[in-house]
């Protein structure tokens, strides 16, 4: 078709915006995708923009405009492990008896998720200690604990609760760098995520 055929035809339609919305979702999950791959082999240093980039096959342009730094895209694949976690509990909510004891579950069975992965888990962990972007980790992690085993509805979630449940949930990644560095088992990070389960959720 000539310039001139082209322009005198009738103008294609707009995709539907829905159809947009999917596309750009699609290619977003591929960037994160491809960034916690990245990481999983080489840590926090191997999520190179360009690398990710070329992984996820989009210009590094259109990666920047989705992403403007590489902490922003760090603080992404948090979210996304976080997610599977949320779809996780979810399909299989924990069964202990006690509201402590189901906190624990939580936070134990995210601790196995990401030592699957310690490369990748050990990057998100530090990032998340010396990043300066705002995340909601920490408030998705403490009222996910407060709505799985406290059984709280949101209205009843409450500063001073969610206080609690954050405090939990720093311990909690403390003792994962700590294991992560070799520096505790397993056993003993289930032993200390316990007691401080049962001290902090003795209230709720």
């Amino acid at each position: 078709m000539t310039d001139g055929e082209r322009s005198s035809s009738r103008p294609a339609a707009e995709p539907p915006s829905g159809v947009r919305t999917r596309s750009q979702l699609q290619r977003r999950r591929r960037i994160v995708q491809a960034a916690a791959a990245l990481a999983s082999r080489g840590g926090i240093e191997a999520m190179q923009m360009r690398t990710v980039a070329e992984r996820a096959g989009v210009a590094l342009g259109t990666l920047y405009r989705y992403f403007p730094s590489k902490m922003d895209l760090v603080v992404a694949v948090v979210s996304e492990e976080l997610d599977m976690l949320e779809r996780s509990i979810e399909r299989r909510p924990p069964s202990a008896p006690t509201a402590a004891g189901k906190a624990a579950d939580v936070l134990m069975r995210a601790a196995r998720g990401l030592m699957r992965e310690p490369e990748l888990a050990d990057a998100l962990i530090r990032s998340l200690i010396i990043t300066e972007v705002s995340t909601p980790f920490a408030d998705r992690v403490s009222t996910l604990l407060l709505r799985v085993a406290a059984g709280l509805p949101q209205q009843e979630i409450t500063e001073d609760r969610l206080a609690l449940a954050g405090a939990l949930t720093a311990a909690w990644v403390m003792e994962l760098l700590e294991m992560l560095r070799g520096r505790r088992t397993y056993e003993q990070m289930t032993r200390h995520i316990e007691l401080a389960a049962d001290r902090l959720f003795a209230g709720l």
